[in-house]
Order: C-alpha cells, then structure tokens, then sequence
C-alpha cells in the first residue's frame, strides 16, 4: 500500500514538473546586448551568378550547433526572399535555410534576377534570442551566366 501511494504522488508531481520543463523550452534564450549578426559576403547591391558563396559573420555571441545550450551562443539562420521573419516563440521551420551544424558560410545557387538575404540566429532549439539578432537585408542581383 505504501508503495502505490508513493508512486501515486510521483505521478501527481510529474505532470506539473513536465508542463515546466516544456513551457522552459519554448522561452526564448538571452542574446548578448552587443551580439550582431551580417552578412560578410556577398555586399548589399553586388551582382553575382547563379552559384555563389555566402559568408556569415556574428560579433558579440558565438557560433554552436544546434542542441548545444551554452550561453550566448547560436547558430545561423538564412533567409531568402522573405518580407517577415520567422516567428519569435518557436522553431524556426523550413522556410527559412538552417546550419544546425554551426557553419559559417554556405553556397546558393539562385535564379537570375534581384533577391534579399538576411540572416538570424537561432538558439539551440532553433528559436530566435531575445532580443533576436537579425542581420540587415541586403539585396543583390544574380547574373544570367
């Protein structure tokens, strides 16, 4: 009898420690006041060809991959084309491009014509800092080659 009482209570107690434990998931992480992210390469306005490099650059914070929960820290986010950003409170999904991975420069191959991109940084959970650290968009302009 006093064993079924003693995993009653545990069951009672693992229901609010769960629901905590997720609503702590879903917060967002604290960026770094001075934390910056941009766009290295390419510039805002350059023209380029259909397949090109783009660097990642991130001051303040540091680079982790994803699942990696150290503080300050996170991962880069490409968005391509995009009016909005992602939402604020959850994981960002497949609208935009990951590097869970922890990289730092990807290659793109667009269509010809002009194209925004800009970058955030994700937590390890892929959810945007607080406050979020969103590079500037930059447009160029890809080349018929």
């Amino acid at each position: 009898m006093n064993k079924a009482w003693m995993i009653g209570a545990l069951a009672m107690l693992g229901g609010p420690v769960l629901a905590t434990a997720q609503a702590a998931e879903t917060e967002r992480t604290e960026a770094s006041q001075e934390a910056q992210a941009y766009i290295i390469s390419p510039q805002d306005g350059e023209t380029v060809g259909k397949t090109f490099k783009v660097k990642f650059g991130l001051s303040g914070m540091g680079v982790a991959p994803a699942g990696v929960d150290v503080k300050h820290t996170g991962h880069h986010h490409l968005l391509i084309d995009k009016d909005e950003l992602p939402a604020m409170d959850k994981p960002m999904g497949g609208d935009v491009i990951h590097f869970g991975g922890g990289q730092t420069e990807t290659t793109v191959t667009l269509e010809p014509g002009e194209h925004t991109l800009q970058l955030i940084l994700g937590d390890k959970s892929h959810i945007p800092h607080n406050p979020a650290v969103v590079s500037e968009k930059i447009t160029i302009t890809v080349k018929d080659d």
